[in-house]
């Protein structure tokens, strides 16, 4: 599938609360390799939820794999329906950045450990627990699906928004 356009902010699809996905068919297969490929073809991204690609879908892909803050400690490629946040734990502020709000990045306290569960794309329920960057950009993803923005979260817009140099 090819990689498809990202809504940016002031977008109104991406302040909405997206729907739970009721039966797992050929459109989410189709939706998911989407957001992989889009994931992929976005600069330094690490993550992609469906609101971001103008679906109002509970559905987001996270691999940090790749980059150096979750290379040692990750689940490889998460592609996740109905993902639910069921524990979280502990507390950290990391500079965030988004394919949405490509201009600028921003410092956000987040669990830096969570467990969640998920559908995977062949129905089965999976539950794991992350921690570090990968819990982060897990909820990063996760607020997309409830229409919350890293900006909504910011720590202060007066010293914890940063206009980004290039992206």
């Amino acid at each position: 599938m090819p990689v498809q356009p990202v809504l940016r902010y002031p977008h109104p699809i991406l302040k909405k609360l997206c729907h739970q996905v009721e039966q797992i068919d050929q459109s989410i297969h189709d939706l998911i390799q989407d957001l992989v490929d889009t994931m992929h073809g976005g600069p330094g991204s690490v993550g992609v939820a469906a609101p971001q690609i103008g679906v109002i879908l509970r559905v987001c892909v996270v691999n940090v794999s790749k980059n150096r803050q979750g290379k040692e400690n990750n689940h490889g490629l998460l592609r996740m329906v109905n993902p639910v946040i069921t524990r979280r734990s502990g507390s950290a502020t990391m500079r965030e950045g988004c394919m949405s709000v490509p201009d600028y990045t921003g410092d956000v306290d987040r669990a830096t450990e969570i467990t969640l569960q998920f559908r995977e794309p062949d129905g089965t329920l999976r539950e794991i627990t992350a921690g570090g960057f990968e819990a982060v950009a897990i909820q990063h993803e996760m607020d997309h699906l409830d229409g919350v923005l890293f900006l909504d979260r910011v720590t202060s817009i007066k010293t914890g928004l940063f206009r980004r140099k290039n992206y």
